[in-house]
């Protein structure tokens, strides 16, 4: 082979090799150098077809030149693009593999581009042959030399996986020139330095720049050495660690002196107190517990429950806050989607952010809602935290009996754990969310405490900086937390307590009011949870009406959800089976999917025989119209009370007697009508306990009907607290009061002249729709209710509708006995 090549070579200087025209391969980031062998993959069209040509020549060269820059590929490559030194090389073997081909090669001599004669479909150029590289000084190249083999057995020495026959045949090698053309193509020197080397005409130049760029090789080989060295050390050094541990361990354990845990344990806590950001005081009291505890073996009782309290400083809120969002358009946009009307909450809730946009170090406000189930209390809530872009939690406080849910239990206890909120703010991660006390009005207290009582100090803005958990008995900081505490009744909350917040009354709805909600939240979220399509499910709004009045009973709209979602997932059951691809309900299939109306609600009587009133009264479901009865027992002077009377509405029934007794004469009555006939009054539905002042004026104004004879008016409603001297005083719960009367039928409201301003809550077309009439004397009240003729004597007053009723009771009574 060795002899073939030089014959070739011999051939080529003998053809004039200045005007010898030759294919071209452009090579990118390579260089190639005489007598050096290597492997090329072509696979660019244009240099295909160069490679295509030179095998179709008898001696199978192709000229090998660099590309200057690698922006450019062999494919787009211009003249101007390439060096013009270059190599020959003959093509030893050739491999075809898909579209590309593989080639062995073996560099001739070094050559320069005299003229380029050819662009398409390759390239091609006219070279000549470059003269051998002369020696200008032997003994500086012999010196040279020298100094390179040293390098390469430096090098050698730091590449082990080099192969012995190589390592053999190049420090065998005599020959400087191909020594250093060898290194060249083995080492990655970059395509400027190869390039001055290959365009050397010198020994002596050839060496020099090979020296140089080896020794800067060399010396990245032995950083690359020195930094692998360091890290086996490091790694042996770790590992040595290691297996030294584990030898300790296991003598420690036989020793039962194992302790790993705690160490670990113990570096791990006081890497994350150095990293938290804590109160001055919280981090000393945590640096005291941490020393406790690495004092402490880990079978110590104390050890875990110390263990616990860190976790709980570290895991809490202490200065990480959330970013408010102070948008207050964003806020009413979001208020108006999640509920309908309410505008004077949102109004507060909106004035509450303004104060916090204004003065961002400003208290969080403390906010009481009271109102009848379903009204949105809690979901109120839950509003309030978007719109202030916060964390929500909600605490229910509902049966809870025991102080210790909220400020925590001692750790001197077993199992002590801090209370409900300091659990809460840790769940959040953020020390100012909004947090519900729901139900704050069902708390209870025991021999075990009273809640109220530490809420006293929790909902204070005034104290609640300084909040000391039993169990963490450190202060945090509660004056950023938005407190919201949802009740039915302010009854059962104490006094000091219900100081301290700032009470939202929630009254009941209007059925106005509960048809646009149903159609605007209801309907459409029922439709979406039941798998419905909009146009599957339509309710007309006399069905909605039904629903409010016939199927459900109550203030808010809870029950009448639940309602439609019944007949949401009544409709989802024709459409999954196929019978109906929309079912519209109307009052008619109402009563066919629910069946008979479960609610008979109480309605103005056609007509009220002498004795009976229409009072109304507020329950926690909002607002009832009851109706008061009275009979005459002659021959008995006492007052008989039924229908489950509390202490103070029996009072009042007393109160009315009284009163009307001692001004008889005033109001024509026969005092000894009075004194000779005792008198019965009956609230129905008496299994339902009742209770409160208001039903005075209804009480006086029956039994007054009852003594005139004069009926009371069917279509007035009264309610309002009587004194023995006549006057009227005002009540509480007078819209739900109202609504209910409304929704019943009835159109005169007769009320207490100080209740007047009450009225601006009622919405304005139920408003507009009745007639109220204000009183503060008994006697304006009966002026207002009782008809002007007698229709029925006070000596003829029946037990019973009618004397043929009687009669049949009395026949029934003898046949008994």
């Amino acid at each position: 082979m060795a002899e073939n090549t030089e014959k070739t070579t011999q051939n080529l200087e003998n053809e004039e090799p200045e005007r010898l025209e030759i294919a071209v391969l452009p090579l990118q980031s390579t260089t190639l150098f005489p007598d050096t062998v290597v492997p090329l993959t072509v696979g660019r069209p244009r240099s295909l077809q160069a490679v295509e040509a030179a095998l179709g020549t008898a001696e199978k060269f192709i000229c090998c030149i660099t590309l200057r820059t690698e922006d450019v590929t062999g494919q787009d490559a211009k003249t101007k693009d390439l060096f013009e030194i270059g190599t020959i090389v003959n093509i030893k073997r050739m491999m075809r593999a898909d579209e590309t081909m593989q080639l062995i090669v073996q560099g001739i001599d070094r050559v320069k581009v005299l003229e380029w004669t050819q662009e398409q479909p390759y390239l091609k150029a006219k070279v000549e042959v470059l003269p051998d590289l002369v020696v200008k000084d032997e003994e500086e190249v012999e010196a040279l030399k020298r100094s390179v083999q040293g390098l390469i057995q430096e090098a050698l020495a730091m590449l082990p996986n080099v192969p012995p026959e190589i390592r053999m045949a190049v420090l065998s090698n005599n020959d400087p020139v191909q020594l250093t053309y060898f290194l060249a193509s083995v080492l990655d020197l970059g395509v400027e330095n190869e390039q001055k080397m290959l365009e050397s005409n010198t020994v002596d130049e050839l060496l020099s720049l090979a020296y140089r760029f080896l020794t800067r090789e060399v010396e990245i080989m032995q950083i690359r050495s020195k930094i692998a060295n360091d890290a086996q050390g490091e790694m042996d050094k770790a590992q040595r660690e290691y297996i030294l541990r584990q030898q300790k361990r296991a003598i420690e354990k036989e020793l039962g002196e194992d302790d790993s845990g705690e160490k670990a344990e113990a570096s791990q806590l006081r890497e994350r107190l150095g990293q938290t950001d804590l109160p001055e005081e919280v981090r000393k009291e945590a640096e005291r517990e941490l020393k406790r505890m690495e004092s402490l073996p880990q079978a110590a009782p104390d050890y875990h429950v110390i263990r616990t309290y860190l976790e709980y400083i570290l895991d809490l809120p202490w200065k990480k806050a959330s970013e408010d969002k102070l948008d207050l358009n964003e806020a009413r946009r979001i208020l108006d989607e999640d509920h309908y009307g309410l505008e004077d909450i949102k109004e507060r809730i909106l004035e509450s952010l303004a104060v916090v946009k204004l003065r961002p170090d400003s208290k969080s406000p403390i906010i009481l809602f009271v109102g009848p189930p379903g009204v949105g209390k809690t979901s109120l809530g839950r509003s309030i935290a978007r719109a202030l872009g916060r964390e929500f939690e909600r605490i229910s406080l509902g049966g809870v009996r025991d102080e210790a849910e909220l400020r925590g239990h001692r750790r001197t206890y077993v199992g002590a754990m801090p209370g409900r909120l300091i659990q809460t703010l840790r769940r959040v991660g953020v020390n100012n969310p909004v947090i519900m006390l729901d139900e704050i009005d069902k708390m209870g207290n025991d021999f075990r405490g009273d809640p109220a009582a530490a809420l006293l100090e929790i909902l204070d803005p005034q104290q609640n900086h300084t909040f000391r958990d039993h169990y963490l008995d450190l202060p945090f900081d509660l004056s950023k937390v938005f407190f919201i505490a949802t009740a039915n009744q302010l009854g059962p909350i104490p006094m000091p307590l219900r100081d301290r917040m700032e009470i939202i009354q929630l009254a009941g709805y209007s059925d106005r009011e509960k048809l646009s909600i149903a159609k605007q939240y209801l309907v459409p979220r029922q439709v979406k949870e039941n798998g419905l399509q909009p146009d599957q499910f339509e309710i007309i709004d006399e069905a909605i009406n039904l629903l409010t009045s016939r199927y459900t009973r109550e203030a808010g709209v809870r029950q009448l959800e639940r309602t439609i979602g019944n007949l949401a997932r009544k409709v989802a059951l024709k459409v999954a089976q196929g019978e109906a691809i929309k079912v519209t309900i109307t009052p008619e299939a109402v009563k066919t999917f629910l069946g008979a109306p479960r609610f008979y609600p109480e309605e103005a009587r056609k007509e009220l025989p002498a004795g009976v009133a229409t009072g109304m009264a507020w329950t926690e479901m909002g607002g009832e119209v009851l109706f008061i009865e009275a009979t005459m027992l002659p021959g008995s002077g006492g007052l008989i009370l039924s229908g489950q009377l509390g202490d103070v509405m029996k009072e009042s029934a007393q109160a009315a007697r009284s009163y009307l007794w001692s001004h008889a004469t005033e109001f024509g009555l026969d005092p000894k009508l009075i004194k000779e006939n005792g008198v019965h009054i009956h609230v129905p539905a008496g299994a339902i306990p009742k209770d409160g002042p208001s039903a005075g004026v209804t009480m006086a104004s029956a039994l007054a009907s009852l003594y005139t004879g004069r009926k009371v008016r069917n279509d007035t409603a009264m309610t309002g607290e009587i004194t023995l001297s006549g006057l009227v005083f005002p009540v509480g719960g007078i819209k739900e009061k109202v609504l209910a009367a409304h929704r019943a039928g009835i159109r005169r409201i007769v009320l207490p002249a100080r209740n007047e301003a009450d009225t601006e809550e009622i919405p304005e077309e139920v408003r507009n729709d009745l007639e109220i009439i204000p009183a503060t004397r008994i006697g304006e009240v009966l002026e207002a209710t009782l008809e002007k003729e007698v229709t029925q004597p006070p000596e003829v007053v029946p037990h019973f509708e009618s004397s043929t009723q009687n009669a049949e009771h009395l026949n029934m009574k003898d046949s008994l006995e």
